[in-house]
């Protein structure tokens, strides 16, 4: 693959979304995989539900009334034998339906004189019967979908004991900079890091893992050493800083000197034109400009996309919203803004500037924008930020 070079915003997505492959898979207990992407289709083990179950507390009755009743069906202690007709029994929610059984009187309609049972019932009344929910075999949960817990729950009720889940991508961060300071207030030129503490987060929120985190000076040497370092050991390996070409980048000749494909270099888009994705064998080496939130929309533009390929996941097509703003873009550009859905309309968020963080620290998004102005009540596309 040739590297696409100052392409488009949508072009340089694509290749990010078909350059990388599903990694390989574990399997956990249920339990722990919320979150987690699944691996495979997920087909019941049983019918659900395996057996007829009462769905109120009530009587289980059978032929005519008046009934006698005869004794108690609790959940998890089925009936033996049949049910004759003329009896009841009392039967709670969730317990499985006696053989011979007409239909079940609800508890607080039915009329209880001693033994005696009186009380109006129809034919299979309140009585959930087998494989009502799914039959066993059925796919209950697609492969390639991020399980929450209801999920986790079906699973379980299905009769899993532990699912097959795609492994979260490993990720090294390499943060480069000799202007980094990593605690207390910023002086003598310095800057804190903004971005050090933050990415693991969103990396979580996607669904990878952070393995390990450096901070590199600006030199070539030191550059090319953390990313060898780092592509053994990672699935991604996420730089910030040096994707220019100044005289203190040096990310694209570290890259050459390891022997780095490059996918991705620079792409048409305001914030985070600078962005960078290349390949070392299997390993996705994302490059985030320096500024924080041209860093976050480089992280949200390639990314995610990256990790949902190699967690397995399909690739939604982006929604669309109507502006409740005039929104503009550079002639040729895609132009990211961060703000808010707010009645199903986007507004934009203050502190647009690309070094800012006060802005994005309180948006859901991005508003997709490609042309040069678009008014208020258009539609423009929507990228989530993960929560």
């Amino acid at each position: 693959m040739s590297a696409l070079i100052e392409g488009s915003w949508d072009d340089a997505r694509g290749i990010a979304q078909s350059a990388f492959k599903q990694l390989k898979s574990e399997s956990l207990p249920v339990a722990k995989c919320i979150n987690r992407t699944l691996a495979v289709d997920a087909k019941s083990l049983v019918d659900l539900p395996t057996y007829a179950t009462s769905a109120m507390d009530g009587y289980a009755v059978s032929g005519s009334g008046p009934w006698k009743i005869v004794g108690e069906v609790k959940a998890g202690l089925p009936m033996k034998g049949v049910l004759e007709s003329g009896a009841a029994v009392g039967i709670a929610t969730g317990a499985v339906i006696p053989e011979g059984t007409f239909g079940i009187i609800r508890w607080e309609s039915a009329k209880v004189d001693g033994t005696e049972l009186n009380g109006a019932v129809v034919k299979d009344q309140d009585i959930r019967p087998p494989a009502h929910e799914c039959k066993a075999g059925d796919v209950i949960v697609n492969k390639g979908t991020v399980l929450n817990p209801a999920m986790i729950g079906l699973l379980a009720a299905a009769g899993f004991d532990e699912i097959d889940v795609v492994l979260q991508p490993r990720v090294a961060l390499v943060l480069l900079g000799d202007e980094i300071q990593l605690s207390g207030i910023p002086r003598d030129g310095l800057v804190r890091d903004a971005l050090g503490p933050q990415l693991p987060g969103w990396l979580n929120a996607m669904g990878a893992q952070i393995i390990s985190t450096q901070y590199i000076s600006d030199q070539l040497d030191l550059v090319v050493t953390a990313l060898k370092n780092a592509c053994e050991k990672a699935d991604i390996v996420i730089t910030t800083g040096g994707t220019a070409q100044g005289p203190r980048d040096y990310l694209h000749g570290a890259l050459d000197a390891i022997g780095a494909d490059i996918l991705v270099d620079t792409v048409k888009v305001r914030p985070g034109h600078p962005m960078l994705l290349a390949r070392k064998g299997d390993v996705a080496i994302l490059g985030l400009p320096g500024n924080p939130q041209s860093a976050i929309v480089a992280l949200a533009s390639l990314g995610q996309p990256v990790i949902a390929s190699q967690l397995g996941q399909t690739h939604k097509k982006l929604a669309k919203v109507i502006t409740a703003s005039e929104l503009s873009a550079p002639q040729d550009f895609t132009r990211l803004i961060i703000g808010n859905l707010i009645d199903g309309q986007f507004h934009v968020a203050p502190y647009l500037g690309s070094a800012m963080l006060r802005g994005l620290a309180h948006s859901d998004g991005f508003a997709i924008v490609t042309k040069a102005l678009t008014g208020v009540g258009e539609q423009v596309r929507w990228l989530d930020l993960p929560a």
